[in-house]
């Protein structure tokens, strides 16, 4: 148990039956009244964020949540299956725990949230940037941009499809940022 005088950023909890991790917080002190913690909590499993007020002193649950190293494996009616990279245990997850999964090829590594009390996994994040193959796009023409920003559709190895530059070709290797999806650069072989 902790109280809202133990608010930091990071900090998880447990609010309302959900685990939520404390995003910003500001403790208020009106000149009349009794103080308050405002909060913005983003839920660990589905991402939203939710903003609430806490009176000061209130007690909450803490959750411990533990970051595990594992290295996808292969996708199957089950899930996606993983392996940890130190004990070799390994796991099956749905896809909705994943977010981006379609960014994920053989062999990455990834860090899984566990529910540290309870042993369950609660989501997965991909790194910040993967290296892709583009496996399809269009050749790029030069003079049909009235800008220089012009993109265009291309299918990378895992099958997803992301926006990039006019210039990128097919086998060329490139590096994509899985949390909005977007042309990070191009990547010398």
């Amino acid at each position: 148990m902790a109280s809202t005088s133990d608010f930091r950023n990071g900090l998880t909890i447990e609010f309302n039956g959900q685990i939520y991790t404390i995003v910003q917080f500001q403790h208020v002190k009106p000149g009349k009244g009794a103080a308050f913690v405002r909060t913005k909590m983003k839920n660990v499993k589905t991402g939203k964020v939710l903003e609430n007020t806490f009176n000061a002193g209130v007690k909450v649950d803490v959750v411990r949540i533990e970051r595990r190293p594992y290295q996808y494996l292969y996708k199957d009616e089950m899930g996606f299956n993983f392996m940890h990279t130190e004990t070799f245990e390994q796991i099956s997850l749905a896809p909705e725990m994943i977010e981006n999964s379609d960014l994920m090829k053989e062999g990455q590594l990834i860090e899984v949230n566990f529910h540290a009390d309870t042993e369950t996994p609660l989501t997965a994040e991909l790194p910040p940037f993967v290296e892709l193959v583009i496996s399809q796009t269009i050749p790029g023409e030069k003079g049909n941009t009235a800008s220089s920003t012009a993109m265009k559709p291309a299918t990378l190895e895992t099958g997803a499809e992301i926006m990039v530059p006019l210039f990128i070709n097919e086998e060329d290797i490139i590096k994509v940022d899985t949390r909005d999806r977007s042309y990070s650069e191009r990547v010398k072989k």
